[in-house]
């Protein structure tokens, strides 16, 4: 087993958007909690809740929306600070970057000063930053969140040291509540299940997540080596000054890198990118690489070349880039799930070059493409992936009691408004537990304007994740018509009534 001393910032998104460490504060994506501050914690906010249950909890809590650019761009100043101490800087994802730590705790004294070291090093540079040491880089990211700044986990000891965790920590939230409805609740639980049933049972993704649970490395440390070097560079004469130029080029390194890789049936784990400046400067990086499309790729190029702006120039690059470099430093077979850059849809490439100019403007989430999945409510069962990105290998189908069938609304706002459904004496229409309807609807009132109810059908009563009382949802949805000619989707949870969709 490698090594691995892991620098973990907590809270990385909200830091990166400004909100005071010490500040009930969270930023958002679709209307739901991605992150907040250990002080929104304290008071009940947790990741996944829509915002108005985390201010219900929270009422004076700052809500951001999420900026994943501004999240890269201010890691750059962490995974520079670590290169000081040693080259080596793998960015797993902003917030988290790893090294290999054998080497440096020789040099350094041992483990203990060396995760000590990288701790304090990262404080200077003005982020509170938590430190661990394991045997791989998933038990040593356990490690730099327990204790008090983070521990070092023994040498061979991971599986005892995860043994105690919950199935939470894997970060796949469809086999964990699989698992536990089977009786399985922690990773050493998880980890003692016999290997060969667990790959016939949950498929290779399960196999992954089993080999972690056990303290080994997600894939078997054999790494393909390449019969040919499949690095790709370009070069600018002259220099290039603006970080534009640079990011374009990179992309389409990326590309043909892509394409090199999938000739030759493999993937890349961990790419290297080395930015050489006209001074004679060279600026080396690692990114974890599972599955980034070309543009991802050249995004992380941008957070790269952030740190060397000169101060008050804009977008111009410090020194001017003369060449850029892309080459694979970890390859393993592919396993066949990696697609191209526009998933499996075909399209032309004036489209695609388009494409890929407004993103380089707008950022990494300007465009997004529409992709179908399960679920019960019409704004679950779309969700916009980045054109680049790879989407949901196949919708999640299954019988999702409680689902409205067709004809599908036109049009799903991003916040309900919310709306009051009145019988004819003008008391509130209620759903009972039993799914009975208090009386007929006779008015829809919907901010602030009323409308008689020419027509109505439902409830189509949902319980949701009702194992779980944390995340457990109980709501009932209705269709209704009105006088002025317009048809909604209602939905009642809590009492309380919302337009979730608008019928054309």
């Amino acid at each position: 087993m490698t090594r691995v001393l892991a620098a973990w910032c907590p809270d990385w998104p909200v830091t990166a958007v400004g909100i005071d460490a010490a500040a009930p504060g969270a930023v958002v994506v679709r209307g739901q909690v991605a992150a907040c501050s250990a002080a929104a914690r304290a008071e009940g906010v947790r990741r996944g809740q829509r915002i108005r249950d985390a201010q219900r909890r929270c009422p004076e809590l700052e809500v951001r929306e999420r900026d994943t650019d501004a999240e890269g761009r201010r890691f750059e100043t962490v995974a520079q600070a670590v290169a000081e101490l040693t080259p080596r800087v793998e960015v797993v994802r902003p917030g988290l970057c790893a090294i290999p730590a054998r080497g440096p705790a020789r040099f350094y004294g041992g483990e203990d000063a060396l995760r000590v070291l990288v701790q304090d090093t990262v404080v200077e540079a003005g982020h509170d930053c938590g430190t661990g040491v394991a045997d791989g880089l998933f038990a040593a990211e356990l490690a730099a969140r327990a204790g008090q700044g983070g521990i070092v986990v023994p040498e061979g000891g991971a599986a005892a040291f995860l043994a105690p965790y919950p199935l939470s920590v894997l970060d796949r939230p469809e086999l964990a509540d699989l698992l536990r409805r089977l009786g399985v609740r922690t990773l050493g639980d998880f980890a003692a299940l016999p290997s060969g049933h667990v790959a016939g049972r949950f498929g290779t993704d399960g196999a992954l997540a089993h080999r972690l649970a056990r303290g080994e490395e997600p894939r078997p440390l054999a790494p393909v080596r390449a019969a040919a070097d499949l690095s790709v560079r370009g070069g600018f004469d002259p220099p290039a000054e603006q970080a534009e130029r640079v990011v374009f080029a990179a992309k389409r390194l990326a590309g043909e890198l892509h394409e090199g890789l999938a000739a030759g049936g493999l993937a890349c784990v961990r790419l290297e990118v080395a930015v050489g400046f006209a001074d004679g400067h060279v600026l080396r990086r690692l990114w974890r690489h599972d599955g980034l499309s070309a543009l991802a790729v050249a995004e992380r190029v941008r957070w790269q070349l952030s740190a060397h702006r000169p101060a008050g120039d804009g977008e111009a690059v410090w020194g001017g880039v003369t060449w850029v470099e892309l080459a694979p430093d970890q390859l393993v077979p592919d396993l066949g799930r990696q697609e191209g850059l526009w998933g499996r849809t075909t399209v032309t490439d004036r489209v695609a070059r388009a494409a890929d100019r407004i993103q380089a403007l707008l950022g990494h989430h300007g465009i997004a493409r529409p992709v179908l999945v399960g679920g019960r409510g019409p704004g679950e069962r779309v969700i916009r992936v980045p054109v680049g990105d790879l989407a949901p290998a196949e919708p999640r189908e299954g019988p999702w009691p409680g689902r409205v069938s067709g004809p599908a609304p036109s049009v799903v706002p991003a916040s309900p408004a919310p709306a009051e459904l009145a019988d004819a004496s003008g008391a509130a229409v209620v759903v009972s537990a039993r799914c009975e309807v208090s009386a007929p609807p006779a008015t829809l009132r919907v901010r602030g304007r009323p409308a008689a109810v020419t027509g109505w059908t439902g409830p189509w009563p949902a319980d949701e994740r009702w194992w779980d009382p944390a995340a457990a949802r109980r709501r009932a949805r209705f269709q209704v018509t009105t006088d002025d000619g317009a048809a909604y989707l209602l939905a009642v949870e809590g009492g309380r009534w919302h337009v979730e969709a608008v019928y054309d």
